[in-house]
């Protein structure tokens, strides 16, 4: 199924240039700095289940698409709040099969069929008719101790993984893995959506849980303060070196203390609306930022994503379901109060992403490319994929170069889907520097050293690791 020349340039001498490039780069370690893979997977260390379990329910990517044709998200195992399933997963799975016509010229095919190929010997593409037999050795293969979750870890050749958080959560999982003795290393990453994004489900709630996990005073805007400091600084001390934050726009806001007290007490009230939750979270990034700068967690903004945009889906079957939408973002304006407090601060580093490939050129690269603060995350959700990609470096190098980006991130759920995603982004960026090497735009030997820093380098020094 997989050709090795797949993904690189057509044309002969960029070709042969990417394919030397990529050897130099294919078995270095992964590192995945942003995820969000299930951390209790690492700590009970149990097989996986069967393989739908391990590749389809878990995969918003999947199960968005069957969706898409009018697949039933309970036909694939997908219970409703409140409910349950009793989906048999060779059903499941023969559903799958049937509908991976829908998959052609997408990045999940590619990520799938290497998970097929390198991970279980199966050469031939899904089809109805190897269905059953495909399923019977995955599920025979999940039984056995190479296929446990710490030892595909270690197989991956993974460095470190990095999850993604509530600020409530106890990372008792967390603590199990670094008390069992196994030297992967699986860290936390601090997402304070729910404590800090006044629209956040269960808000009022989650903020009443902060106060009593911290002993806080969550009443007056600096004990809430305090209180995230004290939660920043829990995470960071069970390994965490990042935050990372989810909303809507980038906007930021700095207000004057008192301002930003009075602006809580409305917000604690209950009676807020949304033009003042939108400027409390302003405020809130802001705030993250000065305390990044204060205890060195790196800081990351995934804005863009108009949450649940399915109001139906949600009500059935709560978040993250698939009806995640991309929109519009502007970050010239929306970026500039922040920066002007701290993005002249060596102490930050903020990692920008966007959905919106429109700024790349426009907005994102000449930022990074000024601001010392700044790093460009790389193509992230809908532009994880062999164009997305190139398309950012296209547009984002010849103003950010390559040393204001931020490496890769497979950003996924999928735990067997990571070595496949960060081979696609090893291939991409060396065809990339093939074709610049072809051009006479770069020498050689430079793109050998780029290639490697675009690999491990400088995600190990953006994140700290």
């Amino acid at each position: 199924m997989l050709d090795e020349n797949r993904l690189f340039p057509a044309d002969p001498e960029a070709r042969s240039v990417a394919a030397k490039l990529y050897e130099a780069v294919r078995n270095l370690p992964i590192i995945s700095p942003h995820g969000h893979t299930d951390p209790r997977w690492f700590a009970q260390n149990q097989p996986f289940p069967n393989p739908s379990a391990l590749f389809i329910q878990p995969d918003h990517y999947i199960f968005r698409m069957l969706y898409s044709q009018g697949v039933p998200l309970e036909s694939l195992g997908i219970a409703p709040l409140g409910g349950t399933s009793n989906a048999d997963p060779r059903e499941i799975w023969r559903i799958f099969a049937k509908h991976y016509f829908l998959f052609r010229g997408t990045p999940t095919r590619l990520w799938f069929d290497y998970a097929l190929q390198n991970q279980f010997g199966l050469k031939q593409r899904l089809t109805p008719d190897n269905a059953d037999e495909y399923y019977d050795l995955i599920d025979k293969k999940l039984q056995t101790p190479e296929f446990l979750p710490r030892t595909l870890f270690e197989a991956f050749h993974i460095e470190v993984l990095a999850t993604t958080d509530s600020p409530l959560d106890t990372l008792e999982h967390h603590k199990a893995i670094r008390e069992s003795g196994w030297k992967g290393r699986v860290i936390p990453t601090f997402r304070p959506d729910a404590v800090i994004d006044a629209d956040h489900t269960g808000f009022l709630a989650n903020i009443e849980k902060l106060g009593h996990i911290t002993g806080e005073d969550i009443s007056t805007w600096p004990g809430y303060l305090n209180a995230l400091r004290s939660r920043r600084a829990f995470f960071k001390s069970m390994g965490a070196t990042a935050t990372d934050h989810g909303h809507l726009t980038a906007a930021t806001a700095d207000l004057d203390p008192s301002t930003a007290a009075s602006l809580y007490a409305r917000i604690l009230s209950g009676r807020s609306v949304p033009e003042e939750q939108e400027i409390f979270r302003a405020q809130m990034l802001t705030e993250m930022a000065g305390m990044s700068v204060e205890d060195g967690l790196i800081m990351q903004l995934h804005p863009g994503s108009i949450r649940n945009h399915n109001t139906q889906l949600y009500q059935r079957f709560g978040r993250d379901m698939g009806a995640d939408i991309p929109s519009p973002t502007e970050y010239v304006r929306a970026l500039r109060p922040l920066l002007n407090r701290f993005g002249n601060d060596p102490r930050l580093t903020f990692i920008l992403f966007t959905l919106d490939e429109t700024s790349y050129s426009r907005e994102l690269a000449p930022l990074a490319g000024h601001y010392p603060a700044l790093k460009l995350g790389p193509p992230w959700w809908f532009q994880d994929s062999p164009e997305g990609m190139m398309r950012f470096r296209e547009q984002a190098t010849e103003t950010a170069g390559f040393y204001n980006t931020a490496g890769f991130n497979d950003d996924t759920r999928a735990f067997l889907s990571i070595p496949a995603r960060h081979d696609v982004a090893r291939r991409i960026d060396c065809a990339f520097l093939g074709r610049l090497v072809a051009q006479h735009r770069l020498d050689e030997d430079e793109a050998f050293q780029v290639a490697e820093d675009l690999t491990v380098n400088l995600v190990r020094k953006a994140y700290k690791l």
